[in-house]
């Protein structure tokens, strides 16, 4: 005894996908006022690393690394508008794939924090240098 299938059983044999999770919508409300901030977050890294250029002042009686300080300085100024767009792109990647998202505007903040205590200790280097 041989069983067949008709034609068009055939369509209905296909696999079914994989379900995806529900969007939630607080992750979503979250995640866009927390890309909103992330700019004023650079912006303000971005100013306190112009600070760091009153780190020569100390360079009167000891000699200082000027290319160094320079090095770190614009560190300061750039690596937070880098660490800005890195966040944006991993935010929308994650949403798009409805993925829990808010904590990634949050980890860009940290980062744009470390960035500064890392210019300032490039920075610093330079200024003990002799």
């Amino acid at each position: 005894m041989t069983y067949s299938l008709s034609p068009d059983s055939y369509r209905t044999l296909r696999p079914e996908r994989s379900p995806r999770s529900p969007r939630r919508g607080w992750d979503l409300v979250l995640t866009v006022v927390l890309l909103v901030l992330l700019p004023l977050a650079a912006l303000a890294c971005s100013y306190a690393g112009f600070f760091l250029a009153f780190a020569s002042d100390a360079c009167g009686p000891v000699t200082c690394n000027y290319d160094v300080m320079n090095v770190g300085l614009w560190f300061a100024v750039i690596a937070p508008w880098v660490v800005l767009l890195l966040a944006l792109v991993v935010a929308i990647i994650r949403l798009v794939r409805h993925r829990i998202t808010f904590w990634v505007p949050l980890v860009g903040i940290v980062l744009m924090a470390a960035t500064w205590f890392i210019a300032a200790a490039i920075v610093g280097a330079g200024v003990s240098a002799s």
